[in-house]
């Protein structure tokens, strides 16, 4: 079989949408210059979309034109590593997904224990966010949360007060065993975070007496936190030096 024949034949069979590179092809085809120029080709001729330098997909047409991929697609190759989970996409990627903005971003976030500058690939800006938590596909739900009350004041086109109301429903969703497990992880996150933690998990009467306590007792007791939160939102904030 021919090297073009082989690499069209193998795309036919990838879902739509799904973000490949050369390397896909080249344990079984060895001319690495061919597939290239053929993906290049095949790009040219609107049969696949380049992504990025290197990167290609299977468009989704549709009457708008064609969609782009997911973004675990776009950024995969930064999410693991010998198949072992290295980070997870955060910040402003899942703010909409958590109903804390309508707006929806270009520049998707990775939390990683290891970070690098923000590059572009495509239309999307890739940044990171420093992790120092192990990550893990259970607490990649509970760190996103971590990180939305981290960066609460980042989250665009909403206010901080609306934003502590939603992250109080979707605390209140959690079991207890996962609350407990989502404050031994905010260890590791600043204290301003710890803070507002306890402050929310207060206020949804959260049954983790204990380690609410330990949360309390890890911060700095005259140490005060400016997030400029009303009373009538967060009732208990004075208790959590929060301002």
């Amino acid at each position: 079989m021919k090297t073009s024949e082989y690499i069209e034949e193998k795309i036919n069979k990838l879902p739509k949408g799904y973000v490949f590179t050369y390397m896909d092809f080249i344990s079984e085809v060895t001319k690495r210059e061919a597939i290239i120029k053929h993906l290049n080709r095949m790009a040219g001729s609107g049969k696949i979309n380049k992504l990025s330098k290197g990167k290609y997909f299977k468009p989704q047409e549709t009457v708008f034109g064609a969609l782009l991929p997911d973004q675990h697609q776009i950024v995969k190759d930064l999410l693991e590593e010998d198949g072992k989970l290295v980070g997870y996409i955060t910040g402003y990627s899942v703010y909409n997904s958590l109903g804390l903005t309508t707006q929806v971003s270009s520049t998707i976030q990775i939390g990683k224990r290891e970070i690098r500058p923000p590059f572009k690939r495509g239309r999307f800006r890739i940044s990171f966010i420093k992790q120092k938590n192990t990550i893990t596909r259970e607490s990649i739900p509970l760190l996103r949360l971590l990180d939305a009350i981290r960066y609460i004041k980042k989250i665009p086109d909403t206010t901080i007060e609306k934003s502590c109301i939603r992250l109080m429903a979707l605390l209140r969703e959690l079991k207890t065993s996962e609350q407990v497990k989502l404050i031994k992880l905010a260890f590791k996150y600043s204290p301003a975070t710890r803070a507002l933690l306890g402050a929310l998990l207060r206020e949804i009467s959260c049954r983790a007496e204990t380690e609410i306590r330990d949360l309390q007792d890890s911060l700095n007791p005259i140490t005060v936190y400016d997030l400029d939160i009303s009373e009538k939102v967060l009732p208990n904030a004075k208790y959590w030096n929060i301002k």
